[in-house]
């Protein structure tokens, strides 16, 4: 029997080896490497002349079936809703057939209760089918019933041998299917665990080459690790064409559902969900629960408006100065770039004449809101300032920006949709940069531009 061959492949970046190390010459990382099973190669020397016969042709077929780019027909992608506003606009408009579709997320988040839910409203207008692996068909009908859903028309099934579950798909061909997890799915055919590298990695390129077959929309739920993100190897990112991370905090019965990669959508689209007892539901307006803000003014907090995907959303940002009784004064950022912060108060120190050296600054993003760009460095500065002068800013003001080294206020993208959406939740006042000032005015609106911090601090006064 001929040996086997194995490789050694990083989770973090997805580099193979042919022996074991220590450390990812590529990444960088440490102990990182898992041994994969490799495939027979195609062929022997005894049928070498068939082999290369073989080749010639489908080489001939494939030749034929290439086309000039400009000869490609422009249809639009046959999207179909998933019965969920908020997950169609994270998916960019809907599912698209053929396509495989990754949801993370940490345990309790709610992945099994969203996805079961768009299941059951699928399958009211087409064959649906739901495969569970960590729990049993009656455990899943107490939630659905628990939930009040529909119940009659949905396909269950309780499998983790990956052969099996594609023999079944051929026979049903459904229309869209859920693998809940592609972490306990396994292959007969390997010897390692349900959940390592290899098992991962051969059982998705399985069910994403059935769903590219046939048409399926492959919807496989994965395990979030310590770190936050998604477990198995990093290949398994580039097979599906969706990454969606469903996040959530043990404080918030809100959660919150971020694209990380999507082939047919914009990435970085944010859907916002409560989570109830009747399970997921839409919050069709998240500004209005982001702005829930005290009845009794504070020093410190500020109203920005961020851009999530393809959509304005306010939120309230908060900061804390006070006397450090540590040698080495603290500088905590929730929601933010810790070592952002750390830049935009030598940025104050230097440009706005404020020293706050010897001073602990927290700050933190109302919601449990992770901010990823940079139009909160503005309205972050304003809340320290306000904070440390302890003066209270405006109820109706937001603030949006970005702050170079240098002092000034950089222009951001999609200004004027940011200042329509501020108008719209009545906000009267706004200091925005100079590149984002409207070219006409916005009714009830006073919108201050700057081009310097000092700028923006003398509009305080």
């Amino acid at each position: 029997m001929a040996k086997q061959k194995t490789a050694f492949v990083c989770n973090d970046c997805g580099s193979d080896y042919a022996k074991w190390q220590g450390q990812c010459n590529d990444c960088g990382a440490w102990n990182t490497l898992a041994e994969i099973r490799l495939g027979p190669a195609a062929g022997n020397s005894k049928g070498s002349n068939r082999s290369i016969g073989a080749n010639r042709a489908g080489f001939a077929g494939a030749l034929a079936a290439s086309r000039v780019l400009q000869e490609i027909d422009l249809e639009e992608l046959p999207r179909f809703s998933s019965g969920v506003g908020e997950f169609d606009r994270v998916l960019g408009g809907g599912l698209v057939p053929g396509s495989a579709i990754l949801v993370g997320g940490n345990p309790g988040a709610g992945k099994s209760t969203l996805l079961l839910q768009t299941m059951c409203h699928l399958a009211a207008g087409m064959d649906a089918l739901y495969i569970t692996g960590e729990e049993s068909l009656q455990q899943v009908a107490m939630r659905a019933r628990r939930l009040g859903l529909a119940t009659d028309k949905l396909r269950m099934m309780s499998e983790t041998n990956v052969e099996t579950i594609v023999a079944v798909l051929e026979e049903l061909r459904p229309g869209v299917v859920v693998v809940d997890s592609i972490q306990v799915v396994h292959s007969a055919e390997l010897t390692s665990a349900p959940g390592s590298v290899s098992q991962v990695r051969e059982c998705a390129a399985w069910l994403t080459r059935f769903a590219k077959q046939s048409g399926t929309v492959l919807i496989l739920v994965g395990h979030v690790t310590k770190d936050g993100s998604l477990a198995g190897p990093k290949v398994l990112e580039h097979m599906i064409d969706c990454s969606i991370l469903l996040e959530s905090t043990d404080d918030s019965r809100f959660r919150t559902l971020r694209g990380q990669k999507n082939r047919f959508g914009a990435v970085n689209e944010l859907g916002v969900f409560a989570m109830t007892d009747r399970g997921m539901r839409e919050v069709k307006n998240p500004s209005a629960i982001f702005l829930d803000r005290s009845t009794e003014p504070a020093a410190g907090s500020a109203v920005m408006v961020v851009w999530e995907g393809t959509r304005p959303l306010l939120v309230e940002i908060q900061a804390l100065v006070d006397d450090s009784a540590l040698g080495n004064p603290r500088r905590v950022a929730v929601g933010l770039e810790q070592n952002r912060l750390a830049m935009l108060l030598a940025v104050l120190h230097r440009h706005g004449g404020l020293q706050v050296g010897d001073q602990d600054v927290f700050a933190n993003v109302v919601g449990g809101v992770k901010v990823l760009e940079t139009s909160a460095d503005l309205a972050l500065l304003l809340a320290i300032v306000s904070s440390y002068r302890d003066r209270l800013l405006p109820a109706d003001m937001v603030i949006f920006g970005e702050v170079g080294l240098s002092g000034e206020i950089r222009p951001v993208p999609s200004g004027q949709e940011r200042l329509a959406e501020a108008a719209k939740h009545g906000f009267k006042r706004a200091i925005v940069p100079r590149g984002n000032a409207p070219k006409g005015e916005i009714k009830g609106m006073q919108v201050i531009a700057v081009a310097k911090l000092s700028e923006a601090l003398d509009a305080l006064e």
